[in-house]
């Protein structure tokens, strides 16, 4: 358990980054100027393909359902298994659970969970600093996906934020191949909305379940980027621009209380105050109750 309080800090280190935090940002260098034809190509394909899901003739119950059972697991899998659980190690789980959580979160195509982790824990380490690859201080669009389309240097760093993971074969394994976790979840769909005869078909079922869920979930997912560095409140006066969003938290799981996040990183629970629903947190306790869990490490607001 881990308890602070709210309270300014004055130490040198946190002047700076205030500083950093507040000063005017230089133009981007002359490399990172040029979009990225791979990643920029595939964005556009896949906003096209959700906005085709959304076409009356693609609409059913189980396609709806469909988005619902993955858009769980999804989120929760980027929630509860890439971020509380292996990017700050704020719980442990067996192996075998890990490497579920960590499948789960994967098939939100956000590249892979090695590269994926480095980012994020890049990310705390210069938050909202100049480099920083979604620096709120460039701009709501800039930190929501803008950065994702340039080149991004923090990757160089790759090795030193994340290489607790490069001697795993399975992270190395779904870090390359994250793509083709889509495929066998479109074929086994396609299959039964043919057989099912389900009222657009196969393709509706794949168009609800792939491309329409992946952008909701990426919107999601780069708000906590771009909004919750930009609307709502702060319990604690972190030296970086991190706010409490609730609608946020409410559509990623929790993860809108990204000032108390930022406060403690390590914390398994981010919804800190009686208000703050947190449903990770939910999925944290239940497997707590089973036994499943163990070491949570949980932050508490003072008063």
């Amino acid at each position: 358990m881990v308890t602070t309080n709210p309270v300014d800090s004055g130490s040198q280190r946190d002047l700076r980054m205030r500083a950093a935090v507040m000063a005017p940002r230089a133009p981007l260098p002359q490399r990172q100027r040029r979009l990225k034809g791979g990643t920029t190509g595939f964005m556009v394909v896949m906003h096209v393909l959700a906005t085709v899901a959304l076409l009356p003739r693609f609409w059913s119950w189980q396609g709806i359902a469909t988005f619902a059972v993955l858009y769980w697991m999804t989120v929760l899998g980027v929630t509860l298994g890439l971020h509380r659980l292996v990017a700050h190690r704020s719980f442990e789980v067996p192996s075998w659970l890990e490497k579920t959580l960590v499948l789960m979160g994967t098939l939100a195509c956000q590249s892979g969970p090695i590269e994926w982790i480095a980012l994020h824990r890049h990310h705390h380490r210069f938050s909202d600093q100049p480099n920083d690859h979604h620096d709120a201080g460039r701009g709501l669009w800039w930190s929501h996906s803008e950065w994702m389309l340039h080149e991004i240097p923090a990757l160089e760093h790759k090795e030193r934020f994340a290489g607790d993971l490069l001697s795993s074969p399975f992270y190395v394994w779904l870090d390359r191949w994250f793509l083709l976790l889509q495929i066998p979840l479109g074929l086994a769909l396609y299959w039964y909305g043919n057989a099912a005869d389900v009222h657009g078909g196969g393709l509706g079922l794949v168009l609800w379940a792939i491309p329409l869920r992946l952008v909701v979930v990426y919107h999601v997912t780069w708000l906590v980027n771009s909004a919750t560095h930009a609307f709502g409140y702060r319990n604690f006066n972190c030296p970086d621009l991190s706010r409490n969003c609730w609608w946020v938290a409410l559509l990623s799981f929790g993860e809108g209380w990204h000032n108390n996040h930022h406060a403690h990183p390590a914390s398994a629970r981010h919804g800190l105050r009686w208000f703050e629903l947190d449903i990770t947190w939910m999925h944290i306790r239940l497997l707590q109750k089973l036994g499943l869990t163990r070491r949570v490490r949980q932050a508490r607001y003072p008063g």
